[in-house]
């Protein structure tokens, strides 16, 4: 018996193996399976945006060439820099601030304003790969020059998302209701009003058991969201998030601004009230994980359908914002890599 026992512990753990590795392919194979679709995504928003500039260079019976050649010429561009310059790095403060506040909150009471600056803005260049490796960034940084532990900086990165997200679902949503017959009109083919409208109730829902939930670990003390990696949100009450929203709200408000002033000296002129319903939606669209924020494409075609060269406007926006971003996060990399790694030396 003792001699039979082993062995078939032996083959029910071959079996087991043999199962895992059955699936392992599978597994191994969905990022690349999941970069492949948002490639493919990506490739065909902009497939959409290049027929849609297209066809208006053939009414014209100009070529595309042509087409680009005359639109970027009647751009006033020093008036543009002017807009745009000034405005990346009141972003940058005002996000800086609002990550600054956070993690005071949660994670280190003695962090200063300016002590943040230099790896926030370093971020950004990690953040022109992905937000959220540039969220990983300043993780890190916490870690090593405040010791605040891994997960729990993590936490406060959630916190801020989550926060960035509801700012642009409750714009967005401003936007549906005061533009639901124009957005009724707009040839989406398919139902995004209703795939929207359904978005905002299900976060609205979520709101009230997001609170009862980490409020109810505060007592428990015990279960999955009582682990470090939902600290910050179990310690966050409802004025953290209303004061967040309130710190993150200027750069929104901006961004309305100056895109209203942009899309006018490309040649295109838009009242602030109808970007505010709008820019929202685009950014929301944005956020979506796709290459070269290729859905934020899509939506600026739909929402501006008389505006044929507004894919271009939307490339060149994007393009600028994340150069100044990287400029920014370059000038202070150096403060940066004298924090990290000043004791590794």
């Amino acid at each position: 018996m003792s001699v039979h026992k082993p062995k078939k512990a032996n083959y029910m753990d071959s079996e087991e193996e043999d199962s895992i590795d059955s699936k392992s392919p599978f597994k191994k194979n969905m990022p690349k399976f999941f970069k492949a679709i948002t490639w493919g995504v990506a490739i065909f928003c902009f497939y959409l945006a290049y027929s849609k500039i297209q066809g208006s260079a053939e009414s014209r019976e100009i070529s595309v060439l042509e087409f680009l050649s005359s639109f970027f010429a009647n751009v006033d561009w020093v008036n543009w820099l002017l807009i745009m310059t000034p405005y990346s790095m009141f972003f940058f403060l005002v996000d800086t601030h609002a990550a600054w506040r956070a993690i005071r909150w949660f994670n280190a009471p003695e962090l200063t304003y300016k002590s943040i600056m230099p790896i926030r803005a370093s971020a950004l260049i990690l953040s022109i790969v992905s937000e959220q490796v540039g969220k990983g960034a300043m993780s890190l940084y916490l870690l090593r020059r405040y010791k605040v532990p891994g997960w729990e900086a993590v936490s406060t990165m959630i916190f801020l998302g989550i926060c960035e997200i509801y700012q642009l679902l409750i714009f967005s949503s401003l936007g549906v209701l005061f533009y639901y017959e124009f957005l009724l009109e707009a040839d989406w083919g398919f139902p995004i009003i209703r795939i929207l409208i359904s978005i905002f109730v299900f976060a609205a829902l979520y709101v009230p058991i997001h609170f009862f939930i980490f409020n109810r670990m505060r007592e428990v003390g015990s279960g999955f969201f009582s682990t470090s990696l939902f600290s910050s949100l179990r310690k966050a009450d409802v004025h953290h998030y209303v004061l967040l929203l309130l710190f993150k709200a200027p750069n929104l408000l901006g961004a309305v601004l100056v895109y209203s002033l942009a899309l006018s000296l490309f040649g295109f002129d838009v009242a602030y009230a109808k970007m505010l319903m709008f820019l929202p939606l685009i950014f929301l669209a944005a956020a979506l994980p796709l290459p070269f924020h290729a859905g934020a494409l899509v939506i600026w075609m739909l929402l501006f359908p008389e505006f044929p060269e507004v894919s271009i406007f939307s490339l060149v926006m994007h393009t600028f914002f994340l150069s100044m971003n990287a400029l920014i996060g370059l000038c202070f990399l150096p403060f940066v890599n004298k924090e990290l790694f000043a004791n590794d030396k």
